[in-house]
């Protein structure tokens, strides 16, 4: 899962931070989750290998840093899906204003022709029906509009998070992977170590028969 308190910085393009200052406002344009999705996954590409092995690390900070901000922008997506509410909305107003209008030019209808009733029965039933239909086109389109935003904001959430489970498995398996890497380094010095002390001990074994041969020797005459 992400972290319960957001980041105050995010990364740009090169991965490195943001200031609090520079950070654009919310409202300043449309963000691109799929982009920020990409641009977190060519952080991963980018980072540094490990030697001899096919593990990345990957700074966990800027890691959780990307994911924060691509949550944060999510509200975005969420406030464009509300604009399109809003003009539904829109449309369901005029759709209400076009109804009275028809009811109006009914009535006024009425008022000139009072002995036709039922032709003003018939077109206020036809406007009522025709208001009715109308909601309910609009009521189906913002349930499914609804629908749709809700759908999108719990697969995004979920692709965030099976990332945000990958990117930690992967900084494991590389902390696992250095520890190897680091057994061998000195599994490797302690072979040369001992390859070293054998030969020494072979030397001084050669050297031990010239010092004990030189302790037997007579003392030389004296003069």
């Amino acid at each position: 899962m992400l972290r319960s308190e957001p980041s105050s910085i995010e990364p740009n393009q090169d991965g490195s931070h943001l200031t609090p200052e520079e950070i654009p406002e919310a409202s300043s344009g449309s963000v691109d989750i799929q982009e920020e999705i990409n641009r977190l996954e060519e952080m991963i590409l980018a980072s540094p290998r490990i030697p001899l092995t096919r593990r990345t690390l990957v700074d966990e900070e800027k890691l959780l840093d990307q994911l924060d901000y691509i949550r944060l922008s999510l509200p975005t997506a969420f406030q464009e899906a509300a604009e399109i509410i809003a003009q539904k909305e829109e449309i369901l107003l005029e759709a209400e204003e076009y109804g009275q209008q028809i009811v109006d030019a009914a009535q006024a209808k009425r008022a000139q022709i009072l002995d036709e009733n039922d032709i003003i029965r018939q077109a206020e039933q036809e406007a009522s029906e025709m208001r009715r239909k109308v909601q309910q086109e609009c009521d189906a389109m913002l349930q499914a509009t609804l629908e749709e935003i809700d759908r999108k904001r719990r697969q995004s959430q979920q692709e965030l998070e099976q990332m945000h489970t990958k990117a930690i498995a992967e900084a494991e398996a590389i902390a696992q992977g250095a520890d190897e890497y680091a057994d061998n380094v000195l599994e490797n010095i302690e072979q040369h170590l001992n390859d070293m002390l054998r030969i020494i001990r072979n030397g001084r074994q050669q050297l031990q028969p010239d010092v004990s041969s030189g302790r037997h020797l007579p003392p030389p005459k004296k003069k």
